[in-house]
């Protein structure tokens, strides 16, 4: 007999701290522990409901997040509880999972609902529902028969408003401007719930925006709080919004 879910009557945030046990780093020169920001030890606590983290491509973002996903029993590859859509005994790449090893984490509670949404691997998930739906003589959710874009915000919309821990690696990467405002309110509604724990990585500066979140910067020197004027991501896209063409014959003329 199926388990039925049991609301929790308590308000996000429920992973309430994460850091790197230096005892179960065997080799610290090994991927990931050679990330500069986990060279001399790594601590990172959740006070809000929703943290954004931002930074240049190659700081760990990814990595970050897909060990605090394993760590909390997602694939690193996404999904939900159990899930396993990829088959990663042939491959190559290096995933989060050996950090998740290292990794201690304190809960209040301890929630085991919840979501890790990878971009880049979108269509592989979105493919093994399909299948599971089949199987088990269900309807598909058939996300795959949209656009990218529209693909994305239907599985937010039906997927990501129930209680628990959701995990986003740069949702906005098939979200034009207007849909990105369309995840800004979805963010409002989870939010607003007040029993969704939103730990998200983004390069897009709108989504930086939201209100309500704390701003993490992860840079070689580890995790600091941000404000959104002072992101890379901000500047850039401040001087690009003076003057388009001077900006482009700058960067292009370097």
């Amino acid at each position: 007999m199926a388990k039925r879910f049991r609301p929790i009557n308590l308000p996000a945030p429920y992973l309430r701290r994460v850091w790197l046990d230096d005892a179960r780093v065997s080799d610290p020169e090994a991927y990931p522990f050679c990330l500069p920001f986990l060279r001399d030890g790594f601590e990172l606590g959740f006070d809000a409901a929703i943290t954004i983290i931002v930074g240049e491509n190659g700081t760990g973002k990814s990595t970050l997040l897909e060990g605090i996903a394993a760590l909390a029993g997602y694939d690193e590859a996404g999904g939900g509880k159990g899930y396993r859509p990829v088959d990663h005994s042939q491959a190559l790449e290096k995933m989060g999972g050996q950090l998740a090893k290292a990794l201690r984490a304190s809960w209040l509670p301890k929630i085991t609902t919840g979501w890790f949404f990878r971009a880049e691997s979108f269509f592989s998930v979105a493919r093994y529902l399909d299948l599971a739906a089949y199987e088990s003589d269900g309807i598909p959710p058939d996300f795959l028969s949209h656009s990218h874009g529209e693909g994305f915000l239907r599985f937010f919309e039906e997927r990501c408003q129930r209680q628990g821990i959701f995990i986003f690696d740069e949702p906005e990467s098939a979200l034009s401007p207007s849909r990105q405002i369309e995840f800004l309110k979805l963010l409002r509604r989870m939010d607003q719930a007040g029993n969704c724990q939103v730990i998200m990585a983004t390069h897009s500066p709108m989504l930086m925006a939201y209100p309500h979140a704390r701003l993490l910067r992860l840079s070689k020197y580890g995790l600091e709080p941000v404000a959104l004027e002072l992101t890379d991501h901000f500047r850039v896209l401040r001087e690009f919004c003076a003057d388009p063409a001077q900006f482009v014959d700058t960067v292009l003329n370097e």
